[in-house]
């Protein structure tokens, strides 16, 4: 497997300590870190000045939110960063939430799958050097009615850039098959993995692809407990981040990680927790998180039950593991980092 990470510009410590990470991980022997946006830091501003600070670390976003930018700023990031980056570059893409992009941008979240497909479809024709003409339900490029004509970006065409999409809910799992070079997964039980894997590879047949055509790329914090009751502590605080993840995010309508933990066998558990989140008990959505439900979708554990689940993974198809290091400083996550990568190289 390859490994990653993520890392945000906006994270604990500022960003003079997420860039000594990143460097750091780099020397280590990490193979690709993405930046996220979220709510916080913008990506393809941290990703540029990571393409000007690292050597050979691929660079990817993870993710930039569709409705924030048009299609054509996409494509014109993802072209200036594959160029400042000397072709290190992964264009990582997401329909994110109504919370964010409604709550916080203020662009109708409406049918996500219609837009991520033209989305990649306006993209690849930036990246090709084409002039970009497109009508589609969502996108209209030139704009009808007017004087205008189809225009290409003055930047060298990039057809190589690969395109991840972050995706949970089936049908967009389909259209990860059918159109992306990558699928950036997460909530992901390996024992449960046929709910991710059928519609991936429903859109890779649909688009006579097979799964070696994508990159899945699947991400959890990995921890290090030495004993038992250290364990039992990790995974107790992880209950409550799990609670919001099931019943904060998203909107009271819509929680994608709610229905992928749903499909993967804890339906039952899912809509409780959502209940009791939505109704203001957020400890009591927390007691009902089950110490399966942590472990089965994050690599905690003895160093042994790290291996064996890494193990796993790897058997159930995962081509990229991207790790999340527990620590409360930059040396400790490093340290935690650092073990994991040793795990990973040393899978027989």
């Amino acid at each position: 497997m390859r490994t990653a990470t993520t890392v945000e510009a906006s994270g604990g410590g500022g960003w003079r300590q997420t860039l000594e990470f990143v460097l750091e991980a780099e020397k280590l022997g990490l193979d690709v870190c993405f930046v996220a946006e979220a709510w916080g830091s913008d990506g393809p501003s941290a990703l540029g000045y990571l393409a000007a600070r690292t050597e050979r670390i691929l660079l990817g976003s993870g993710i930039i939110q569709l409705g924030t930018r048009t299609p054509v700023a996409i494509g014109q990031a993802a072209l200036t960063l594959a160029d400042m980056s000397e072709g290190r570059f992964l264009l990582g893409l997401g329909a994110s939430g109504p919370q964010v992009i409604e709550g916080l941008h203020g662009v109708p979240f409406a049918k996500p799958l219609t837009r991520m497909r033209e989305t990649v479809e306006i993209v690849r024709q930036v990246f090709a050097g084409e002039k970009v003409q497109y009508q589609g339900s969502q996108f209209h490029i030139p704009l009808p009615g007017g004087d205008t004509r189809p225009m290409r970006l003055s930047a060298a065409a990039n057809p190589d850039i690969p395109i991840y999409l972050a995706t949970i809910s089936p049908k967009t799992l389909e259209l990860t098959g059918e159109v992306a070079d990558g699928w950036l997964g997460t909530s992901f039980v390996p024992e449960g993995a046929a709910a991710y894997f059928e519609p991936l590879d429903a859109g890779l047949a649909k688009a006579g692809r097979k799964r070696t055509d994508l990159d899945v790329c699947q991400g959890a914090e990995v921890a290090f407990a030495e004993d038992e009751e250290a364990l039992a502590a990790l995974v107790g605080s992880r209950k409550k981040e799990l609670a919001f993840s099931l019943g904060g995010m998203g909107s009271a309508q819509t929680n994608f990680y709610n229905g992928a933990y749903s499909r993967q066998g804890w339906a039952e558990v899912a809509a409780a927790v959502r209940e009791r989140w939505q109704a203001g008990d957020r400890d009591g959505a927390a007691a009902l998180v089950t110490d399966d439900m942590v472990l089965g979708t994050t690599l905690i554990g003895t160093e042994d039950m790290v291996r064996e689940r890494l193990r796993v993974w790897r058997d159930a198809g995962v081509d990229t593991v991207r790790l999340y290091p527990n620590g409360e400083t930059v040396d400790a996550k490093l340290t935690t980092l650092g073990r994991a990568l040793d795990l990973v190289h040393g899978l027989d």
